[in-house]
């Protein structure tokens, strides 16, 4: 069960990821030889894509803020807000694709 709880931890988008549209979804690819892993593709859904988009822009940010992006773009509850940016925050740093 994933706790909703936001976590302030910052986080750094690690550069050379490359977000391409694949039918409905989007895909994270690795740029260099060093980012490639074969094993691994990340899919993404329209609004983590969105928030990807955003946060390369930025020096740091942490759920909180991805919270505040989401609320800023969609009709959600800060709630489901909260609960989207705790998994996305998850899912990315599992991935590898965001370093603390």
């Amino acid at each position: 069960m994933v706790n909703d709880k936001i976590v302030n931890v910052f986080m750094k988008a690690i550069k050379g990821f490359k977000l391409r549209p694949l039918g409905s979804e989007y895909i994270l690819i690795g740029e260099s030889v060093e980012l490639v892993n074969f094993n691994k593709m990340i899919t993404m859904n329209e609004s983590a894509a969105y928030l990807w988009k955003q946060v390369q822009e930025l020096p740091s940010f942490d759920e909180a803020k991805l919270t505040e992006l989401l609320l800023a773009e969609y009709e959600v509850s800060p709630e489901q807000a909260a609960h989207d940016a705790h998994e996305t925050a998850q899912r990315w740093l599992d991935a590898g694709i965001v370093e603390n």
